[in-house]
């Protein structure tokens, strides 16, 4: 399936029906006096959060949108029948942005929630409520209002708790795949990793957290480099990150370290705000130990800590593990989005 994470859709609610002009036509009851009846309400359009759906690949292909209008209204006083709601689906986590101003309208981050988008149009009232003592006959009724238009853009932002970020091939995947159920492609070559990938840890005492790999980031992602520029949005929701840093590239290390942590600050300033747990991975091959070790010095020297791991052994995971508990106990439930962020 194709994970896609963004969709500019128009809606249209529909049309309340018309009021009817009518009149009693009955033997025996002469002047029978009006009857038309009222219209029918436009049906609304609603977005229902569904927890079965991760992607928002319905609005791939479909983007117009028009709930049904509601019935005129009858004689013999009848109403028209209100139009029902054209409800669209939306995974938990969605976001919806005015598509002129940019400006957030809704956060639908709970499953189940229904959000109308766009309301219907009221029916029309019919000339039998016209009716007085002194204009007995009235030979007039209302139109139906019309329903809302707008254009919007849904932006799904993965409901993670915390998230990797890291150069490509820094083990993102491996780890994800070692603390969870999750099955991420592994391979040797940068940019294995296409689309974000979920896993739910178990921890300790019965708790558990949800834990998500972005694809690699490198030199001006937030301008549009490679492809985690595309994916950085939904780091907005973790409450906490893990750095992780390849320990087997014969590299400078914190050369690279400062490069992620300024491609974060340049996209949103407050993704570089986030908690940060350090981690230096890939301590199963032999040359990547010292390296490691002399990152985590020069680390130190900024009261930064730093783990040292290997996500294929198992290294130091459980002490990782410990440190990504303790920041999400620490930062508490993530607030919702209200702000135009990129």
């Amino acid at each position: 399936m194709q994970f896609i994470d963004e969709a500019d859709i128009h809606v249209k609610a529909g049309d309340g029906g018309r009021g009817a002009v009518a009149f009693r036509r009955e033997k025996f009851v002469p002047r029978g006096g009006p009857s038309g009846g009222d219209g029918g309400n436009g049906g609304d359009v609603v977005l229902e959060t569904d927890e079965r759906l991760t992607t928002l690949l319905d609005f791939r292909f479909k983007r117009e949108f028009k709930a049904r209008n509601g019935e005129p209204g009858m004689g013999s006083d009848c109403n028209g029948r209100g139009a029902d709601d054209l409800v669209l689906k939306v995974p938990p986590g969605t976001v919806i942005k005015d598509s002129g101003s940019g400006a957030v309208v809704a956060d639908l981050r709970e499953a189940g929630v229904r959000y109308v988008l766009a309301k219907g149009g009221r029916g029309g009232l019919g000339n039998m409520n016209f009716a007085t003592p002194t204009l007995q006959a009235p030979r007039f009724a209302q139109p139906g209002t019309p329903g809302e238009e707008k254009g919007v853009k849904l932006e799904l932002r993965l409901l993670a708790d915390v998230g990797l970020v890291g150069f490509p091939n820094a083990g993102k995947s491996t780890l994800v795949a070692r603390l969870s159920r999750a099955r991420p492609k592994i391979a040797d070559y940068p940019f294995t990793t296409l689309q974000p990938h979920l896993g739910v840890v178990q921890y300790k005492d019965g708790r558990s957290f949800v834990l998500s790999d972005l694809p690699g980031l490198i030199e001006g992602a937030h301008r549009g480099a490679g492809l985690g520029h595309r994916f950085l949005k939904h780091m907005a929701r973790c409450r906490a990150m893990v750095h992780l840093v390849d320990a087997a590239q014969d590299r400078d290390l914190v050369a690279d370290y400062d490069a992620i942590n300024r491609e974060l600050e340049l996209f949103d300033p407050a993704l570089r705000r986030k908690p940060q747990i350090v981690a230096a991975n890939k301590l199963d091959i032999p040359e990547a130990g010292p390296r490691a070790k002399a990152f985590a010095h020069v680390l130190a020297g900024r009261g930064v800590p730093v783990h040292l791991i290997s996500g294929v052994t198992g290294q130091g995971v459980d002490a990782l593990l410990d440190a990504m508990m303790a920041e999400i106990d620490r930062a508490g439930p993530p607030e919702p989005l209200t702000s135009d962020a990129p």
